[in-house]
C-alpha cells in the first residue's frame, strides 16, 4: 500500500506539473516589461496593477510580475527570483506548491496574495502559528502598501476591535487555530455588529501540509463554563497506587483500561464496593477511567509541562505549548491532581469545526509547503487540489546518510551521542531534532556528559525560539531541537551577524549536519527536518538514526521473534533500514485510512452545522425571528406592540355582557395560549411548559426596534442550545458506535442514522421553545430579560482542540482513548 501511494503523490505531482510550461513561459515576456517597471515611480505602481486584467489577459498578467518584481526589489530590497515568481503563478491557478526550505516561500505567496486581491477577492494567509502570522504581515507590508494594499494579522492576543480591523483589511494573516476560533465565536453574536470573521473567499495555505493534512483531524471547539465531576483525590490515591497487573494500555497508547484483578484491587481500596453496579458504573468507573487515563497515558515532558503552579500543554505537531489550552471531559482536573496543583473549570460543548471544514469554507484554496508531493493524495481526496513541484533557485547539494539503525533505544543513543562527538570536535554545527521535550533533554544530558554542551529548544523556552534557530548554523554550535515543522526561520551558516567570513568558514566544514534521533510517522516530516540544511544551493548532511523500540516500529509492526542484531554495537545493517521503512508505510496509510475515516463521519455533521450556521445568520441579520414568533403568537405580539389582533377584538365584543366568571377562562385563555392559526402545540412541546402556568404579564407597549432584537435573542438562544444538546449527542453516539460493528451493522450507516433522526426535529423544536419564552419573558423596552425564564448563557467561554482519533484502528475511542489540548 505504501509503494502505491508513493507512486500515486509522485504521478500526482508531475500531472500538475505539465501545466508550469505555461508559468514559465510568462515569466519570460515579464522581462520584456522590465524596463516599463523601473521607469515608473513609486507612487505610480498601485494605479498601474488595477488598470491589469490579470485574470484573463496572459499579456497584463506578464505585466504583473515585471510589475511586482519590481515593487519587491524596492519595498522590501528582496528582487524575486523566477522560480518565486513561478510558484506565485501556480498560486493564483489554486495548486499547492512545493518549495524547498529557504526558497523565497514567503515573497510568493505575499505576490499571490496580491494578484488575488487586484482579481477583486478578499485573501486569507493561513499559517500554523501566530508567531509566522504576525511576522509575515509586518514583514511584507511595504510590498503591499506599495499596492495601496493593507495587510493586517489577527493574533491570540487581538481584542475585538483589533480582529475586526484585520478582517476589514485587503489581506488577513493569521494562524488557522485563530481563523477557525473566530468562525466558531461568531456563533455567538447576539447583533450583525458582533460578527467579525467575514465570508470566506481565498485562502493561500502556508505550510500546507501540515495544515491540511496533520491538522485536519483535529476539531476546533468553542465551550462554555459548566459543572462537571472529576476524580477526587481519594480515587487518584489507588489509581497511584496501581501495579501493572492492575491496568491494560492498547498497542497505540490511546486507551487504559482496568484488569479483573485491577477492578477487584480498586473495589477493595474504596471500601468493598462493587464498581459495576447501578450507583458506580455511570460514575466511580468513569472517575477511575479518567484518572487512569491522567496517570498512565498522559507524560510529563511529553504530552505536558508543569511551569507556574499550571499545567501547560505541548501540540505535538509543533513542539510547542499550546497556550492557554486545556484537556477535555475531566482530564485536565485529573492531571491537575496528579500533579498536586489546584484545580480548573470543566465545559461543555456550544460549537465545533474541523479543520477539514473550516478550509472547506472557501471557494478557493491554494497553498505552499517544502513537502507537497508526500501529501499528494490527502490534497486530492479531501480538498481537490494538485501539486506543483518548484524546481529550487540553486540544485540542493546536501548529503542524505543512509539511516543508522539499532536493536535498542540505549545502543541508538550511545551511537548518537558518538557521532556528535565526532562531528563536533571538526567545528560543523549541528542541528539534532528530536520528539518530544523528554528526549530532547535526555539526549542533551547524555551530550552534556560526553563533553559536548548544547542549547535545548522545546516547549520549556520556546519564546527563545528565533533568537536559538538564527544562532543554530554558527561554528560549533549544536541545537538540539522538538518538532521543527513551522519554525519559520531560516538557519543561517555562519550565524545571525552575516558575517562573510563566519559563513565561509562554515561552507568550508560542509554546511549545517541535521541529525534525526527516529523516524516519524510519515516521511513528510523526516524530510521537512532534513530540509533545514542545504538550503539555496549551501552544503550540508542529514542522517537518521532509529530503533527498533522507536514508537513508529512499535505501533505498527509485530515480530513473532524480535530481530537480533550481530553487530557488537547492536546495529541492525540493511535490515534494519528495511524494517523502519516498512514501518513508516505502514504508519502512512494507517494515518490515511485514519483521515478518511474521519472525514466521512465528520461530513454529515458539517453539512448539519451548514444549515444551522445559515439559519443563524438569517435570524441574526433580519427581522426573522420576530416575523416567525409574531405569526406563532400574535396575542403576544400585540400585546407588547399595544395593537390588538382580530380575533381578541371579536373576543372582548363577545364578552360585553358577560359576568366576570364566565369572560375570565376566555381572557385567561386568550392571555396564555397561541392563537387559532398559530402552531397549537408550541406551549405544549416545550418540555411540558404551558402557557396556562406562565400567564402574559402585562406590559408597557415595546418599541419596533427593540423588539425585533428581543425575538432575535430569544430566537438564537434556543438555537443554539439546540445545537449544543445535538453535539453532546453526536458525541455519545460517536463513542459507542463501534459496538453496533458487533452486531454486524455497519458503524457509519448507524452514524449518519442516529443523527439524521435527531437533527430532524431540532428546527421546530427550538422555535417551539422560542414561542414559549416569548410568551412568558419579561420583554421592556431595555430588552428582553432571558432570566425570568431561567435561560442564561456561559459567562465564560473559552476554545480548545482535542486530538480526534476516536476512528483509529477498531473502531470508536471512548473518553480515556481521547488525547486532546483544551485553550
Amino acid at each position: 500500500m505504501g509503494k502505491l501511494t508513493n507512486s500515486m503523490w509522485r504521478l500526482l505531482g508531475s500531472q500538475s506539473s505539465r501545466n508550469q510550461s505555461k508559468s514559465v513561459a510568462l515569466i519570460k515576456d515579464a522581462d520584456t516589461h522590465t524596463s516599463w517597471a523601473a521607469d515608473l515611480a513609486d507612487d505610480e505602481f498601485a494605479a498601474q496593477a488595477q488598470q491589469l486584467d490579470i485574470g484573463s489577459k496572459p499579456a497584463d498578467r506578464a505585466r504583473f510580475l515585471a510589475l511586482v518584481r519590481e515593487a519587491a526589489d524596492r519595498s522590501l530590497d528582496m528582487r524575486p527570483f523566477d522560480v518565486q515568481l513561478q510558484g506565485a503563478l501556480r498560486l493564483l491557478e489554486g495548486d499547492v506548491v512545493e518549495m524547498a526550505t529557504g526558497e523565497g516561500k514567503t515573497l510568493a505567496g505575499a505576490i499571490a496574495a496580491i494578484g488575488h486581491v487586484l482579481q477583486g477577492h478578499r485573501v486569507h494567509v493561513i499559517s500554523v502559528n501566530d508567531y509566522l502570522a504576525t511576522r509575515d504581515a509586518e514583514w511584507m507590508a511595504p510590498l503591499f502598501a506599495a499596492f495601496g494594499l493593507v495587510a493586517r494579522a489577527v493574533s491570540e492576543n487581538s481584542d475585538h476591535e483589533e480582529r475586526k480591523a484585520a478582517y476589514a483589511a485587503d489581506i488577513t494573516y493569521g494562524s488557522v487555530n485563530e481563523i477557525g476560533f473566530d468562525v466558531l465565536r461568531d456563533q455567538l453574536a447576539l447583533s450583525p455588529d458582533d460578527l467579525v470573521s467575514p465570508k470566506p473567499d481565498v485562502a493561500i495555505i502556508d505550510e500546507a501540509d501540515s495544515v491540511l493534512v496533520d491538522e485536519a483531524l483535529i476539531p476546533l471547539v468553542l465551550a462554555g463554563s459548566t459543572e462537571t465531576e472529576v476524580p477526587d483525590q481519594a480515587i487518584h490515591d489507588v489509581v497511584a497506587r496501581m501495579k501493572n497487573k492492575h491496568y491494560e494500555v492498547d498497542t497505540e497508547g490511546r486507551n487504559v483500561t482496568l484488569t479483573e484483578e485491577g477492578a477487584s484491587f480498586v473495589e477493595e481500596e474504596l471500601g468493598g464496593i462493587n464498581l459495576y453496579d447501578e450507583d458506580h458504573v455511570g460514575t466511580t468507573l468513569v472517575h477511575i477511567n479518567i484518572a487512569m487515563h491522567a496517570h498512565y497515558l498522559l507524560e510529563r515532558d511529553v504530552h505536558y509541562i508543569v511551569r507556574d503552579g499550571g499545567v501547560h500543554l505541548i501540540n505535538a505537531s509543533r513542539g510547542r505549548v499550546a497556550q492557554l489550552q486545556r484537556w477535555p471531559d475531566g482530564v485536565q482536573a485529573a492531571v491537575e491532581i496528579k500533579e498536586g496543583l489546584s484545580q480548573t473549570d470543566s465545559g461543555e460543548v456550544i460549537d465545533t469545526i474541523t479543520v477539514q471544514a473550516l478550509i472547506g469554507r472557501y471557494p478557493s484554496v491554494c497553498g505552499m509547503t517544502g513537502t507537497a508531493l508526500a501529501a499528494g493524495e490527502q490534497f486530492r481526496q479531501f480538498y481537490d487540489l494538485l501539486v506543483s513541484q518548484i524546481p529550487p533557485n540553486t540544485s540542493n547539494i546536501r548529503v542524505d546518510e543512509p539511516d543508522r539503525v539499532y536493536d535498542t533505544k540505549a545502543n541508538k543513543v550511545e551511537a548518537i551521542v558518538g557521532y556528535v562527538k565526532e562531528v563536533h570536535e571538526t567545528g560543523q554545527p549541528i542541528l539534532i531534532g528530536t520528539h518530544d521535550v523528554a528526549e530532547s533533554e535526555e539526549l542533551a544530558y547524555f551530550l552534556d556528559k560526553a563533553g559536548v554542551s548544547t542549547v535545548v529548544l522545546n516547549a520549556k523556552n520556546d519564546a527563545e525560539e528565533a533568537k536559538i534557530i538564527a544562532e543554530a548554523g554558527a561554528r560549533n554550535a549544536v541545537t538540539v531541537s522538538t518538532q521543527m515543522a513551522g519554525r519559520g526561520t531560516d538557519i543561517r551558516l555562519g550565524g545571525s551577524a552575516d558575517d562573510a567570513a563566519a559563513r565561509e568558514e562554515v561552507v568550508e566544514l560542509g554546511g549545517l549536519c541535521v541529525i534525526g534521533t527516529g523516524r516519524h510517522d510519515t516521511q513528510r516530516l523526516d524530510n521537512q527536518l532534513r530540509g533545514r540544511a542545504g538550503r539555496q544551493g549551501d552544503p550540508g548532511r542529514s542522517v537518521f538514526f532509529s530503533s527498533l523500540e522507536d514508537p513508529v516500529v512499535t505501533r505498527n509492526l509485530a515480530f513473532k521473534r524480535d530481530p537480533v542484531s550481530q553487530s557488537e554495537d547492536g546495529s541492525m545493517g540493511a535490515k534494519g533500514i528495511d524494517l523502519i521503512e516498512q514501518a513508516q508505510r505502514v504508519a502512512e496509510g494507517v494515518m490515511l485510512e485514519l483521515h478518511a475515516n474521519t472525514w466521512r463521519y465528520n461530513k454529515l455533521v458539517n453539512q448539519q452545522r451548514d444549515i444551522v450556521v445559515a439559519r443563524r445568520m438569517e435570524i441574526l441579520t433580519t427581522d426573522t425571528a420576530l416575523d416567525e414568533l409574531s405569526a406563532r403568537e400574535p396575542d403576544r405580539y400585540a400585546q407588547l406592540t399595544g395593537a390588538k389582533t382580530a380575533e381578541r377584538s371579536a373576543q372582548e365584543s363577545s364578552s360585553e355582557g358577560s359576568s366576570p366568571q364566565e369572560s375570565s377562562p376566555q381572557e385567561s385563555s386568550a392571555e396564555g395560549s397561541s392563537a387559532e392559526g398559530s402552531n397549537p402545540d408550541c406551549s405544549a412541546t416545550a418540555e411540558g411548559t404551558t402557557a396556562e402556568a406562565a400567564p402574559m404579564p402585562p406590559v408597557e407597549p415595546v418599541d419596533r426596534e427593540v423588539l425585533v432584537q428581543a425575538a432575535r435573542e430569544i430566537m438564537l438562544y434556543h438555537l443554539d442550545r439546540a445545537w449544543a444538546d445535538h453535539l453532546a449527542f453526536v458525541s455519545d453516539v460517536r463513542a459507542s458506535i463501534h459496538l453496533r460493528s458487533l452486531g454486524k451493522e455497519s458503524p457509519l450507516d448507524e452514524f449518519h442514522k442516529l443523527i439524521l433522526d435527531e437533527f430532524a426535529g431540532l428546527p421546530t423544536e427550538a422555535v417551539d421553545k422560542a414561542c414559549v419564552t416569548f410568551t412568558s419573558a419579561t420583554i421592556t423596552n431595555d430588552g428582553v430579560d432571558l432570566g425570568t425564564a431561567d435561560l442564561h448563557r456561559s459567562t465564560t467561554t473559552w476554545t480548545y482542540m482535542v486530538h480526534d482519533n476516536l476512528f483509529a484502528s477498531g473502531g470508536a475511542k471512548t473518553l480515556q482513548g481521547i488525547i486532546g489540548i483544551f485553550r
